[in-house]
């Protein structure tokens, strides 16, 4: 039998974004098919009848649904979606113990459990689900619909592909067999430590104080999680992180190898001037080489925009082509 654990949930709307009037929101608890208790919000827009389409969303990789995922679900409800906006296991105001790990397997099964709640909700048609993912949420949310032909429209938002840039570095500038060898290495070492200390190092959030001579992404990522803009509490990106070996198997696990065989359609998208523009753009190129599937497949490109425009910043964030993209593929 599946049973839910009993997960404390934050009452008060203490998101990083205000109360739309046009919407109604709740939260609930879903349980993966690992028996980790998932918590989340629920939007639906008031006053409609009938069953509607339906987004689950997450990220970014690192962030609690108080942030970015659940602006954008907020948004998509008012647009006339009902909406779940998930923490992953093990962190936030989900469940699974010890916290604060991360898996591509059960990460991306974290996507899939929306979709069995979503599929299930009354209120829900369940021939019109889709997901949205942001960030490092954006290669998971394509490795779900990759697997779960359920999924009838995917959006990945300023995405990262998580594997990739722990195997290879930014940029793919520690692309080698010695350069993983090292990382494997301090991981190898780390868990040794972990275990004789019986508890987990953290590898620290975004970093504080910020050096002067710092890329200019990282003084984006400081202006979002440190600052009162998109700082909470329960974000690891906020505060002290992941634990350093809570990304080990990112490593060894490549989740993009079979997204040319979407067959549903998916939308990525990217502000050209993000440090992480590469990662989108290659997993577009990648999703339809010698695929069958490329008519409903698209990559916009939003002129000017950073990698941390597209968490908050309500006048970059494409929200009408994302609404349309949805209703025309839905």
């Amino acid at each position: 039998m599946m049973t839910t654990e009993k997960l404390n949930l934050t009452n008060t709307w203490d998101k990083k974004f205000d109360k739309g009037e046009e919407v109604n929101h709740k939260k609930i608890t879903f349980i993966n098919r690992y028996g980790i208790t998932l918590a989340a919000d629920l939007y639906e827009p008031k006053n409609f009848t009938g069953k509607l389409p339906a987004i689950a969303l997450s990220g970014p990789f690192g962030a609690v649904k108080e942030q970015s995922s659940g602006l954008y679900a907020q948004e998509m409800a008012r647009r006339g979606f009902i909406t779940v906006a998930f923490d992953p296991s093990f962190t936030g105001e989900s469940g699974g113990s010890p916290r604060y790990m991360a898996s591509p397997d059960i990460n991306t099964e974290d996507f899939q459990a929306a979709v069995d709640f979503l599929s299930n909700y009354e209120k829900v048609d369940p021939d019109k689900i889709g997901i949205i993912g942001i960030c490092g949420w954006g290669g998971m949310a394509l490795n779900a619909t990759a697997i779960d032909t359920r999924i009838k429209v995917t959006v990945a938002s300023t995405m990262y592909d998580m594997t990739r840039v722990a195997a290879k570095g930014y940029f793919d500038s520690q692309d080698s067999e010695e350069a993983r060898y090292e990382a494997r290495k301090r991981f190898n070492e780390q868990r040794t430590k972990d275990y004789q200390a019986g508890t987990y190092e953290r590898a620290g959030g975004v970093v504080d104080p910020l050096p002067e001579d710092a890329p200019q992404f990282v003084k984006d990522y400081y202006a979002y999680y440190k600052t009162e803009r998109g700082y909470h509490s329960r974000s690891l990106n906020s505060n002290d992180g992941w634990n350093v070996v809570g990304t080990m198997s990112f490593l060894n696990q490549p989740i993009l190898k079979y997204s040319n065989e979407i067959r549903s359609a998916v939308l990525i998208v990217h502000g050209d001037k993000a440090h992480s523009y590469y990662f989108g753009k290659d997993a577009y190129e990648n999703m339809i080489k010698d695929s069958s599937y490329t008519d409903n497949k698209e990559f916009l490109s939003i002129e000017g925009a950073s990698h941390i425009d597209l968490y908050d910043n309500m006048e970059v964030i494409p929200f009408d082509k994302i609404h349309k993209f949805f209703e025309e593929n839905m």
